[in-house]
């Protein structure tokens, strides 16, 4: 063999050997560094942990939950189209209705409290679209609602639960007074109406449930209880015939008109408006008791409209009704601000100042009351009033007469001057500085006779405006002594002691701008104790 290639051959050799060498190097460094790995990632995990498992779908079926599959099929979303028109906004052209068997009602503006859930188109040059819901009263399409849902809506329509199809209704009629209208639409089979509750059997507590489209979002579900049973009396900007059950229940725009309902799903009430700061839910909104709902159905399709009945008296909501009683020696009853002359009452006899304390033999506790009785009595029927004129009690039989026949003729226009500061003034015990009532202001006010006397300036934090005197009203009695100049106020107040109860008569202006005539009223409380 050549030397060469001996020399050859362990060098090969060594070579191949090296090679063997590093690659069972390269493999058993990975496997090291494999387990190394793998002992690092065991050591992160959660032995003692159990992987979790996701049990069968199993419904819970709660009352809650078996009431709203059976009444979200009643319950309908409505859309209103206005079409602006040139200088008109397309809502909210109401008309004045001054006459009242109680204080004249304020212009119906909306308050910063107290706002509807519907949004007012804003008039623009093309449609504009409102929302808010409904509920089916019958199988044949009919539905109730808030009134100012479709207000002056030029198209309305309608959605149906699980039905794609869009239906176009029309208003049968409405009641503005309470907010109810009645709708309809011909569907394309028999509709599932809803189960009426008694709205009289609802108990501060109860469990209620709002169905309806906040926001548009359909067949939004919420639960609360009744928080409070309100009157007209507590909520600014209600209307005389409104009472409501307020929840804690989510309502927003676009729930106006739905349903309140009980655990039993029954509707118990109809959603009108809510308490808020910020125009959504603050936890405070207002039901229209079923009750009411349902009377003005009934009269709007068997009569196409609302009949109420009214004596032709105005009573007031101002200051402290039980004071003012007390101050004339009663714990119920109506005080008469004022009594329409062509009415039924004035035409019995009933007067201006009269209390009245009892209708039908029954007793009248206060002038809601008073007003649901007369409003629900058929036009034509008679009725016996009880009344304390001047301590004495007598009785009077009146004929009870529609409502806005009675109130037609008492629409006026009326303004408020400004007091004239060249008059010579008067410091009053109240917090008050009086004048001398001109001729014209008496003209103004309606005030016949010499009586009266004006409010120039009122004290803040004074007795007089804390019972609600304002500047520019007329003062024309004191625990019903007349007053004629400012020596007959400082005399009758020189009798008074601390803590009496004291009731002050007073007129006050329409104010500029405004249509009614000058709302007569009392202003009462209780003298402070120092």
């Amino acid at each position: 063999m050549p030397l060469l290639d001996k020399l050859r051959r362990p060098k090969l050799f060594s070579f191949a050997l090296l090679l063997i060498t590093l690659a069972v190097g390269i493999v058993i460094g990975t496997v090291i560094n494999t387990g190394v790995k793998a002992d690092r990632q065991t050591s992160v995990t959660a032995p003692d942990a159990s992987p979790l498992t996701i049990p069968q779908a199993t419904p819970i079926a709660s009352e809650f939950t078996k009431l709203t599959k059976r009444v979200e099929p009643s319950v309908v979303y409505i859309e209103s189209d206005y079409l602006a028109k040139p200088g008109k906004s397309a809502r909210h052209s109401e008309d004045s209705d001054e006459g009242d068997d109680s204080a004249p009602q304020q212009p119906r503006d909306p308050s910063d409290m107290f706002k509807r859930f519907f949004g007012s188109p804003e008039p623009r040059s093309f449609r504009s679209e409102g929302s808010g819901t409904g509920f089916i009263v019958d199988k044949n399409g009919y539905i109730i609602t808030n009134h100012h849902v479709v207000e002056n809506a030029d198209r309305i329509k309608v959605h149906l639960q699980g039905d794609n199809t869009e239906y176009r209704a029309r208003v049968i009629g409405f009641d503005s007074e309470t907010d109810v209208a009645v709708l309809k639409i011909e569907a394309k089979s028999p509709l599932v109406p809803v189960q009426i509750g008694n709205s009289d059997s609802v108990q501060v507590g109860d469990w209620v449930i709002a169905i309806g489209s906040p926001f548009g979002l359909q067949a939004t579900v919420t639960a609360g209880i009744v928080s409070a049973e309100r009157t007209s009396n507590d909520l600014p900007g209600a209307n005389t015939f409104q009472n409501f059950l307020q929840t804690d229940a989510a309502i927003n725009p676009g729930n106006s008109g739905g349903p309140l309902l009980n655990t039993r799903g029954e509707v118990i009430g109809v959603n009108t408006m809510i308490a808020t700061r910020s125009g959504s839910y603050e936890g405070i909104g207002f039901a229209l008791p079923s009750n009411m709902a349902v009377k003005v159905y009934n009269d709007i399709i068997r009569q196409g409209r609302v009949v109420r009945g009214s004596i032709g008296i105005r009573w007031s909501k101002n200051g402290s009704q039980t004071d003012t009683l007390q101050a004339f020696g009663l714990d119920h009853g109506v005080l008469v601000e004022s009594v329409s002359p062509s009415g039924p009452a004035g035409k019995a006899g009933i007067k201006a100042d009269d209390i009245i304390v009892a209708m039908n033999d029954h007793p009248v506790k206060d002038g809601q009351e008073l007003v649901n009785k007369v409003a629900d009595m058929a036009v034509g029927s008679p009725a016996s009033f009880t009344v304390d004129r001047d301590g004495k009690r007598m009785d009077f039989n009146v004929v009870i007469a529609e409502r806005s026949v009675v109130w037609k003729e008492e629409v006026g226009e009326n303004r408020m001057e400004s007091p004239q500061a060249s008059k010579p003034l008067t410091p009053a015990r109240f917090g008050i500085t009086i004048m001398r009532l001109t001729e014209k202001e008496r003209q103004d006010l309606h005030i016949d006779d010499k009586s009266g006397v004006k409010v120039v300036t009122v004290d803040p934090g004074s007795f007089a405006e804390d019972i609600g005197m304002q500047e520019g009203d007329a003062i024309l009695s004191i625990n019903r002594q007349p007053v004629t100049s400012p020596d007959d106020v400082m005399r009758v107040q020189t009798a008074f002691k601390p803590g009496q109860p004291v009731a002050v008569h007073v007129v006050r202006g329409a104010g500029i701008g405004h249509h009614g005539e000058p709302q007569r009223f009392y202003l009462s409380g209780r003298l402070p104790d120092q």
